[in-house]
């Protein structure tokens, strides 16, 4: 898994795995990083995590190469390896070439994967022994869960049904302990009052929508909706954080910099969160925290929320269908008016409302 929302969207995969398969030792790899929301994860048995990244930015070093190899020792030392010295099955979600890779590296004698029109790169198939049918999907969750279920159809155990089906459809088994919930708790007592949470970073330059539209949108929520903002960052993304704190008039929002179960005990006491497809949307959707998501270069089909209530704002462009381009020369797709997220915002709470009330 590269980022915490993709951790996210298999979390109800691996929770049906542990289900329907209560006697196997799990062990999920992770980039160094993401893996903060699965610690203590009881679906898994073992956390394995690695660090591509650095090796990306050096990958002809000895460092390198020395991480490499411990990283492909962990994979092959983990105790989930059967009497032969192999995993019995490495399951990728990703569909990449570099997860590929590491399920080659597990030397598992049965590699499940995506069927080839849904792997994000198509030469991670040579890595795969079997390809499940999975097409007939469109969210990466219902993806992820068809392949956790034809794992489980040709392992010999016979699956209950029951696929723990959460208040929004699916199961996400996030622990926050009892001190990250009292230094939240702490947060919101400050903060006083409701409050959206603005999240402006995404990862990808293209996923950025701009921090003066934010900052408009922050004195709007407290002028129009009597919402304060808490505006929260990652790694990188301080600045931008700042930029739409210092460009709000009213006052009423604030930076703060969480952990990643810090954000889900902060999401699931927020009113609304508002922000682009990453990590914290994931979070917040697994949170049950109502949704206004902001979509460029990424379907919301695929990788939107889940909730039918939630809402998403994005503009229909001829290029925009299966992009998921990093850097555009036009980047139309962000040119999102403040005026549509307003209206997003309205109709999100109104459906509050309506909920409430039956």
């Amino acid at each position: 898994m590269l980022h915490p929302g993709d951790v996210v969207h298999t979390l109800p995969a691996a929770a049906l795995l542990r289900r329907a398969l209560p006697g196997a030792r799990i062990a999920w790899v992770v980039e160094r990083g993401a893996g903060a929301i699965i610690e203590d994860s009881p679906v898994i048995d073992e956390l394995i995590t690695i660090d591509t990244r650095a090796w990306r930015k050096d990958i002809l070093s000895a460092a390198t190469a020395r991480e490499a190899r411990a990283g492909v020792s962990r994979l092959r030392a983990a105790p989930e390896l059967n009497r032969a010295g192999y995993a019995d099955l490495a399951i990728d979600f990703q569909g990449l070439i570099k997860s590929g890779v590491i399920a080659f590296a597990s030397r598992a004698t049965r590699r499940l994967g995506f069927q080839t029109s849904d792997l994000r790169e198509a030469a991670s198939k040579f890595f795969l022994t079997e390809q499940a049918a999975t097409s007939k999907f469109k969210h990466v969750i219902d993806k992820n869960l068809a392949l956790a279920r034809a794992a489980v159809a040709t392992s010999g155990v016979a699956q209950t049904g029951d696929d723990g089906m959460s208040k929004h459809g699916y199961e996400f088994p996030i622990g926050v302990s009892s001190d990250d919930e009292r230094y939240v708790r702490e947060v919101i007592e400050t903060q006083g009052g409701p409050f959206a949470i603005i999240n402006p970073g995404g990862g990808w330059p293209t996923k950025l929508w701009s921090s003066e539209h934010y900052a408009e949108l922050v004195d709007w929520l407290w002028g129009h909706c009597a919402l304060k903002s808490l505006v929260t960052y990652g790694p990188g993304e301080e600045a931008l954080a700042v930029r739409v704190v210092s460009g709000a008039r009213s006052g009423t929002a604030r930076t703060i910099a969480l952990t990643l179960k810090q954000f889900v005990a902060l999401a699931r006491s927020a009113a609304l969160f508002i922000g682009g497809d990453t990590g914290p949307l994931h979070l917040a959707a697994a949170s049950a925290t109502p949704i206004v998501g902001i979509y460029g270069p990424t379907s919301p089909e695929r990788n939107g929320p889940f909730d039918p209530l939630d809402v998403t704002v994005g503009r229909e462009l001829w290029c925009r269908a299966a992009c998921h381009r990093r850097s555009c020369w036009h980047w139309e797709c962000m040119e999102i008016p403040v005026s549509d997220v307003k209206r997003a915002v309205l109709s999100r709470l109104e459906n509050i409302k309506q909920e409430s009330a039956k």
